[in-house]
Order: C-alpha cells, then sequence, then structure tokens
C-alpha cells in the first residue's frame, strides 16, 4: 500500500470539492444571500485549505495498486461527504452532522433518501449545493477527479474500483480505460444535462428548478427542490421529459459513444439494452392497465404516472408524481418487484443491474435443459452475440446471492435498531443499497427518513456507499487478508 499516493488523491478530492462549492456560492450571490454564503464559503476555505496543501505536498508520489485503488473507492466517498455536509450543519439549516452526513452521502451516491422535513426553506446556494452532489456523483466523482491527476498513475484502477461488475460481463471499452475515455463519458454527460436544462426551461420551468431536476435526473439520483418532488408541477411536459431522461441516464454510455459516430448496430447488439427496453414495456404497460383498469386515473394519466414511476424506481431515480402507497396492491407489487432491477451496467444507475438478470436467466435456461431435456448437449451463454466464460456466471450469481444477503440481513438490523415494521425495515435497505431513495411504508413517497435513529441512519448511509460501489469494493476492506502486505 502507498499511503503518500493515496494522500496525494484524496487531496485531489477535497480540491475539486472546494471548487465545486464555489458554483453553490454564486448561486447564493444570485438570490441576495439568504443567510448561507457564509456557511459555503468557510467549508470551501476548509476543504481547500486542507486539499491543496496535500495535493501539493505529496505531488510527486504517483504509484498507485489496486489495493489503493479500493481504499480510495471506499474512504474518499466518505471523506467527501464529511466536507460536503459542512455547509449545512454551519448554517444550521440541518444542524446535526449525523443528518447531514446522511444528506450528502445520499446526494453523491445518487440515492435521493432525505431526511429534511421541509425542503423549501432550506436557502437556495444549499439546495443547488444538494443538487450539484447529484452532478458531481452520478458519474462517480471519483472519475473526475482521475482527470486532475497526473499520467500513469493508476486512474484506470481507480476507474476499476468505482465500476460495476456488470462491466466485466459486458466487455465495454470504447477507449482504454484511461483519463482520455474518461473525459468522453463526461461530455457525454454533460451534454446529457444541457439538453434536459434547455428543454425543462423551454416549457416554462425556473434556470434553477431546471439545473436542480437536470442533476438529479440524468444522474438518476431524485434529489428536488420541493416536498413534493416532481408532483409540485403537476405538468405532463416535465414528467415526460424526465421520463426520457431517466430512461437515457439508465443506459450505457458507451451506446451513446458508438451512436455519435453512426454505429447504430450497437443498439441490435447489445443484450443489455434490449432487456432494459423489454423490462420498461412490462413494467410500464402492467402499471398503466392496473391504475386505468382500477379507475385510478383515466388512460392518458395511467399511462403518464405509471410510466413515470416504474422508470424513476427501475433506474433507482426516486422522484414521484403522485404518491404510490395510495395506488393499488398489484400497482405496488409491480413497483416493489421494479426496485431489485436497476438498469443497466455502465449508467449512472444503481441496482442490481439488468446484465446479472440476463446471465443469471440464461444460465438458469441452459443448466435445465441440460440437466433435465439434453444432458449431453453443450449450451453456451451468450452476451451480446459472444459466450462468456464460466467465472463471469459465478460473479453475476455471487453479485445477485450477495444483494439479496445484504437487503435481509440489513433488513433485520433495522427492525432491530429501531423498531420498524418488517416493510419499512425491508424497504429502507432495499431504497439505500439500490440507491432509489423514496420506498414503501415509513420511508414511502410522502415520507423521509428523519425519524431513523442515528445508528440507523449511519448504517444506511453505509448501505448506499456499498450500493454505489457495487458491493466488492466496499466490502473487501473488511477481509483482514486485505490489509496484510
Amino acid at each position: 500500500m502507498n499511503p503518500r499516493s493515496i494522500a496525494y488523491v484524496m487531496g485531489t478530492l477535497l480540491s475539486v470539492t472546494a471548487v465545486a462549492m464555489i458554483l453553490s456560492a454564486i448561486c447564493s450571490l444570485c438570490y441576495g444571500n439568504e443567510g448561507d454564503l457564509a456557511a459555503i464559503l468557510i467549508s470551501a476555505a476548509i476543504s481547500g485549505v486542507i486539499g491543496f496543501p496535500i495535493r501539493r505536498i505529496f505531488r510527486h508520489d504517483h504509484d498507485l495498486n489496486i489495493k489503493d485503488a479500493f481504499v480510495i473507492a471506499a474512504f474518499g466517498w466518505v471523506i467527501v461527504s464529511a466536507v460536503s455536509a459542512l455547509p449545512f450543519v454551519i448554517h444550521r439549516s440541518i444542524p446535526c452532522f449525523t443528518d447531514a452526513f446522511f444528506e450528502m452521502m445520499s446526494g453523491y451516491t445518487t440515492s435521493g433518501a432525505t431526511i429534511l422535513t421541509d425542503i423549501e426553506v432550506v436557502p437556495h446556494g444549499l439546495l443547488f449545493w444538494r443538487s450539484e452532489t447529484h452532478l458531481l456523483g452520478g458519474m462517480g466523482f471519483l472519475t473526475l477527479t482521475i482527470i486532475f491527476l497526473p499520467h500513469g498513475m493508476g486512474g484506470a484502477r481507480i476507474f476499476r474500483a468505482e465500476s460495476s461488475p456488470g462491466q466485466v460481463i459486458t466487455r465495454e471499452r470504447f477507449l482504454a480505460r484511461n483519463r482520455d475515455a474518461i473525459v468522453v463519458l463526461w461530455i457525454i454527460y454533460l451534454i446529457l444535462n444541457l439538453v434536459q436544462i434547455g428543454l425543462l426551461c423551454a416549457g416554462g420551468m425556473s434556470l434553477f428548478d431546471s439545473l436542480c431536476h437536470a442533476f438529479g435526473t440524468v444522474s438518476t439520483s431524485g434529489f428536488s427542490p420541493y416536498n413534493a418532488s416532481i408532483g409540485h408541477y403537476d405538468n405532463a411536459y416535465f414528467d415526460w421529459i424526465i421520463i426520457l431522461f431517466m430512461f437515457l441516464g439508465g443506459v450505457t454510455f458507451m451506446l451513446f459513444y458508438h451512436l455519435a459516430r453512426g454505429d447504430w448496430r450497437v443498439l441490435r447488439v447489445n443484450t443489455e439494452f434490449r432487456w432494459y427496453v423489454g423490462f420498461m414495456l412490462v413494467f410500464c404497460g402492467a402499471v398503466t392497465l392496473i391504475l386505468w383498469g382500477e379507475g385510478t386515473y383515466d388512460f392518458a394519466n395511467a399511462l403518464r404516472h405509471g410510466t413515470f414511476q416504474v422508470t424513476s424506481l427501475l433506474t433507482t431515480t426516486g422522484f414521484t408524481t403522485q404518491d404510490y402507497e395510495l395506488w393499488p396492491q398489484a400497482a405496488q407489487m409491480f413497483l416493489f418487484a421494479v426496485c431489485f432491477i436497476g438498469a443497466c451496467a455502465g449508467s449512472t444507475t444503481s441496482g442490481i443491474k439488468v446484465i446479472h438478470y440476463v446471465v443469471i436467466w440464461k444460465f438458469m435456461v441452459a443448466a435445465i435443459k441440460r440437466i433435465f431435456l439434453q444432458p449431453l448437449s453443450v449450451a453456451s451463454v451468450r452476451i451480446n452475440n459472444r459466450p462468456i466464460d464460466q467465472s463471469i456466471i459465478d460473479l453475476a450469481v455471487c453479485y445477485f446471492i450477495v444483494n439479496i444477503f445484504l437487503v435481509l440481513g440489513g433488513g433485520c438490523f433495522m427492525a432491530l435498531v429501531d423498531d420498524m415494521d418488517y416493510l419499512s425495515a425491508m424497504s429502507s435497505v432495499i431504497a439505500t443499497l439500490m440507491n432509489i431513495g423514496p420506498g414503501f411504508g415509513s420511508v414511502g413517497p410522502s415520507e423521509n427518513y428523519a425519524h431513523i435513529s442515528d445508528i440507523g441512519k449511519w448504517f444506511l448511509a453505509w448501505n448506499m456507499l456499498v450500493g454505489r460501489l457495487e458491493m466488492f469494493s466496499a466490502l473487501v476492506i473488511f477481509y483482514p487478508s486485505f490489509w496484510r502486505r
């Protein structure tokens, strides 16, 4: 392990955080300084005073191995979330550090879970900072930091430590895993944000609201400056624009790169994308028909609200237009199931991911065929028209099982420490581990996480980190052998 190189990266993380806070300070000034400017500037100064000197002192230490990358991935998010919580603590809009840390970890991990009982009383500068954490965390805060690291420092290892296991399965490489590839990803990401901001503004949404909601949409995160989320507007145009960009945020970003180069064949070849579209059509159609058939809405509104909520939960965004816990039980069951899916690997979403379901389903079909129907057959599992190794199948199965164990174990833990009903306990873990935000029961769309104990909040914040780092990068540091030479 190389402590000096790790310190250099951590210093870079803090430096980027300090610079990012300046945008929130500018926002505060635009709204006449509602009392939050000093808190933002003090926090930026603290982050900069710590970060810039560390970066300078260790600027010649550029040797990183994969173990260092795992340490940076696990602890970098914690450090940045802690520093980013300072504006809220200093301003006293969130006086408790545990609550402020929870809010910022939720922001960076694109979870969208909140402890704020009245979002609309928070000053604009702090609301902008809250949404800006989505912009920074959507593509992975560490990937942004890699851009500012020297060539050859091992940025590819950090990217690997923060990436989804599903990207191993799909073998998505459009450029070498280096700064150039990350720059291309960020350009695509920012273009999607800018296009959505323009479309929302064109529909009459204010620039501030457009920025906040675009940051929370393309990053599939879910923070809104309003208590009622997107339902605040009750506007079909806004709903459909946000549905479109939530869907795009759930698409593998590698596809955008190929489409920009005129290679449309990838849409037909990419197995995960076809399944993603299939999941969307099935669940959106089912919820729409239930809402329409039960007389909850007319067909147009059933399609609008059903599609919005399915897309929001499947892509782990967490925006809401309606309180879906007031919907028929059948519709709620479909929404609950959607929470376990997630979108595509290599996108801004979290969750189990479509590709793991594809691999497990194809492996199951091949195994049943081989065991019961054609014992002498040799059936391979194919993804993107290519056979995949058994080790890849093992990874997909292992990843799925670990998710289920964490949900079950976490649900039991929350029921014990917070005396929650089983639905709320399980849902709180699912909503944070899958980085969704709202769940069911006492953490449903009309509720928040303020009532949960400090122990419960720290546990759920840890779940957010584990979910965002796709399990293994966050769990491997608990192995004693990891810390041995």
